[in-house]
């Protein structure tokens, strides 16, 4: 293995690590927003941690289309012209300086509208790809399209993630203008649970991803 190709696998190998992670570290500074042993200090605290935190999948996730394609390509798994892997990684930084805009810049809702609609265009093409492949309509290695699904479907849930947790705003802003209350605990902890199952199918995707990756079934 040369250098570029070793050098590809292990920033693709990364984007898996910081993925994961970043999500389990999300997952657990949530514990950090009820509870009343915790201040509104500590609290705010946790959310701010976790909203940090949560950078790590949401840059991981971007940079996994890139440095997956240009692995492939480097591989040959798949043939492409050079200019598309290129392509792609050009999309893919600005997607991500997108992404990192609007949480640098928490009032930013048209850009907000931008990422969301990347996101559903971004899936629908990886989706039609990886369905493509998979149904041998274009010549693609199996584990190849397989993984563009599954990258597809967390892009899915990442979306699903993202409407669960909308009502979570109402609740924290209350506690950080009155101190914390049952009733704000109550539908804290209630939004936070709704999205367990979906965190959880998102960790059992990127588990599936590794596999393939490492077993790579032509």
């Amino acid at each position: 293995m040369d250098m570029a190709t070793a050098l590809l696998t292990l920033i693709h190998i990364m984007v898996l690590v910081y993925w994961l992670g970043g999500d389990l570290g999300a997952f657990y500074s949530s514990s950090f927003l009820t509870g009343p042993s915790h201040s509104v200090a500590e609290r705010m605290l946790a959310l701010k941690i976790l909203n940090n935190i949560d950078m790590a999948p949401r840059t991981a996730l971007i940079l996994a289309l890139p440095t997956g394609t240009a692995l492939a390509w480097t591989k040959g798994w798949v043939t492409l012209d050079t200019y598309v892997p290129v392509l792609i990684g050009l999309f893919c930084l600005g997607w991500l300086a997108l992404a990192w805009a609007v949480h640098l810049r928490h009032d930013t809702v048209g850009l907000k509208r931008i990422d969301v609609g990347i996101r559903w265009i971004v899936l629908a093409v990886l989706f039609t790809l990886g369905s493509a492949g998979a149904l041998k309509l274009i010549e693609l290695p199996l584990f190849i399209a397989l993984k563009l699904l599954v990258l597809a479907v967390c892009i899915a849930l990442g979306l699903v993630i993202r409407r669960q947790l909308a009502p979570l705003a109402s609740p924290i802003q209350a506690m950080a203008a009155v101190g914390p209350t049952p009733a704000t605990d109550t539908e804290i902890a209630k939004v936070i649970a709704r999205t367990r199952p979906v965190v959880v199918a998102l960790w059992l995707c990127l588990l599936a991803a590794a596999y393939l990756g490492i077993t790579t079934p032509i």
